[in-house]
């Protein structure tokens, strides 16, 4: 008998398709949209095996519901939307997408944070809205990205990645971690620092830590007070470990130069969010890991899994 598999997502059907063999498949229809809660709920009812996004929270409330569940493959690296202790409570795996997105999202850290030092998105809205009347000198000036220092918060295969690429600017490295990286700071030159150091001497700050107790409002309005008024911050990485009210409040007055952001605490974010009225806060609809090369790879990681675990094989990629 085929295993019940349900997915939150209307996927390409060259991953949908080949599961078949082992899956008895339903899917929400809706590519763009997220699957109402209530429906969720009763579509887990019966169902073995989940194929989620980071859109959709499994939390006690879903496994509550979810009797048979016993697999839940999550198309993220990152799985803050997944309760973990509760699953390996009832003895549910879990699996996820390391590795394959590391490039693609250090690339789009390093574009954020030239949009942001640049001022790209607001030059290119200066011409298109007919401002552009003349050149003068200090029109639309922006912040020198080569030789400065960045400091990155979060020094994991991510975090190097970007730390490899600052090198290329000729950017002076610190970093902040809960381990030391002895090999990277002899191999690259990195340089650890404290916290408060790095908020304090760094031009750039790049948050690339993970989402879990420990960081959710991280950088709050004490740490936001540490960094000079001409720098910049960015996070690629999950919203909530910045206190976005105290973002808005120390850009607001002038305290930071400016902010690029490719995450926010509730995604989507509402258009009416107080950020999203500021000029020198750059935005992003969470689109690091988002190339073609990119997703089908992590599509291929959860098909995988999924397939594994259809024959009856250990699962690679297993998040607990």
């Amino acid at each position: 008998m085929k295993k019940k598999l349900f997915i939150t997502r209307k996927f390409p059907a060259q991953f949908v398709e080949p599961l078949e063999e082992h899956y008895d498949i339903e899917q929400w229809e809706e590519e763009e949209t997220v699957i109402p809660r209530a429906k969720l709920l009763a579509a887990v009812a019966n169902c073995e095996v989940l194929w989620v996004t980071i859109a959709d929270q499994v939390d006690e409330e879903l496994l509550s519901h979810a009797p048979n569940l016993k697999l839940v493959t999550n198309l993220a690296v990152g799985f803050n939307n997944i309760d973990v202790p509760a699953l390996r409570k009832r003895g549910i795996m879990a699996t996820n997408t390391p590795g394959v997105l590391t490039n693609t999202t250090a690339d789009l850290v390093f574009g954020l944070l030239l949009a942001t030092a640049r001022r790209i998105p607001e030059s290119e809205r200066y011409l298109r809205e007919g401002k552009w009347q003349s050149w003068y000198p200090m029109q639309l000036v922006g912040k020198d990205v080569s030789g400065a220092t960045i400091g990155i918060i979060g020094m994991g295969r991510i975090g190097q990645a970007v730390a490899r690429r600052a090198k290329g600017f000729d950017m002076k490295v610190l970093y902040h971690n809960r381990r030391r990286r002895h090999e990277a700071e002899e191999m690259y030159g990195f340089c650890y620092a404290s916290l408060e150091e790095l908020l304090t001497k760094s031009d750039f700050v790049v948050i690339m830590t993970p989402y879990n107790k420990d960081t959710v409002g991280l950088i709050g309005a004490k740490e936001l007070a540490l960094m000079q008024e001409d720098a910049v911050l960015i996070n690629a990485s999950r919203g909530g470990i910045i206190d976005e009210n105290a973002l808005y409040n120390t850009l607001k007055n002038g305290k930071l130069w400016a902010a690029g952001l490719d995450v926010f605490e509730q995604e989507p974010v509402a258009l009416d969010h107080p950020l999203l009225t500021l000029p020198n806060v750059v935005v992003l609809p969470h689109i690091g890991s988002a190339s073609l090369k990119t997703r089908t790879a992590m599509l291929m990681l959860n098909v995988n899994a999924l397939m594994a675990y259809g024959q009856g094989k250990p699962l690679s990629n297993r998040i607990d």
